[in-house]
């Protein structure tokens, strides 16, 4: 990976890197006034051991709200899921000032503002990588990172250089990593993954009991 030394963990709330997210943050900025609509900083432990990486952040959750994966059906399920594992007290009530803390994880996007129909360009992914990168150098490291679907799993391999074709996403799916590290995968926690029975509870439970059991036993 790119040196530590230059880059950070999260963007300015006005980061102006990618032009048409900027355009689109603009036109939700003129429609919602009174929304977040920047660049969505990542949320919770900097020392956590667990990273939890999705795609981007969704236009009327974490855009409105600043905080990833809140306000919408997929913090729902994550959120209540963090819960029941031990990751985090408090609770959650779609709004970043409800309390929630989270317990030994942090979550984080590949992209950090919101795209256009849910849909960064590879350009947009390349741009912000640069700001996983520097989640992935903060000390300690995780020792444990949770992709949400697949443009998030390709975008950690490509992040920590490694070949995607030697680490096949799929759901449930745990990776043995070269720098001592484990990639875990799960279908996103969309409402059309869940609506569609793509991705059940139990489902999404079982990644993170495995999980819980791994950390656990370090």
């Amino acid at each position: 990976m790119t040196s530590s030394k230059t880059l950070i963990a999260d963007p300015a709330a006005d980061c102006d890197l990618c032009p048409r997210l900027v355009a689109f943050r603009k036109e939700s900025q003129i429609k919602n006034p009174d929304w977040f609509n920047g660049a969505v900083g990542s949320f919770g432990d900097t020392k956590a051991r667990l990273l939890i990486v999705g795609l981007a952040p969704g236009l009327t959750g974490a855009n409105r709200t600043a905080r990833p994966f809140t306000g919408d059906f997929a913090g729902d399920l994550l959120y209540q899921t963090l819960a029941e594992y031990g990751f985090s007290t408090g609770t959650y009530d779609k709004r970043a000032d409800d309390g929630v803390t989270l317990n030994d994880c942090r979550i984080t996007n590949a992209v950090r503002c919101v795209p256009p129909q849910n849909k960064p360009t590879g350009a947009e992914v390349k741009t912000c990588r640069q700001f996983l990168v520097g989640q992935l150098t903060q000390a300690p490291a995780p020792r444990a990172i949770l992709a949400l679907g697949r443009i998030a799993h390709d975008t950690m391999l490509t992040t920590l250089e490694l070949r995607r074709a030697a680490y096949p996403f799929s759901h449930g799916g745990k990776h043995e990593l070269e720098d001592g590290r484990v990639l875990y995968d799960s279908y996103h926690c969309s409402r059309y993954n869940t609506n569609t029975r793509r991705l059940t509870t139990d489902m999404f439970r079982d990644v993170f009991a495995v999980i819980r059991a791994d950390l656990d036993a370090l």
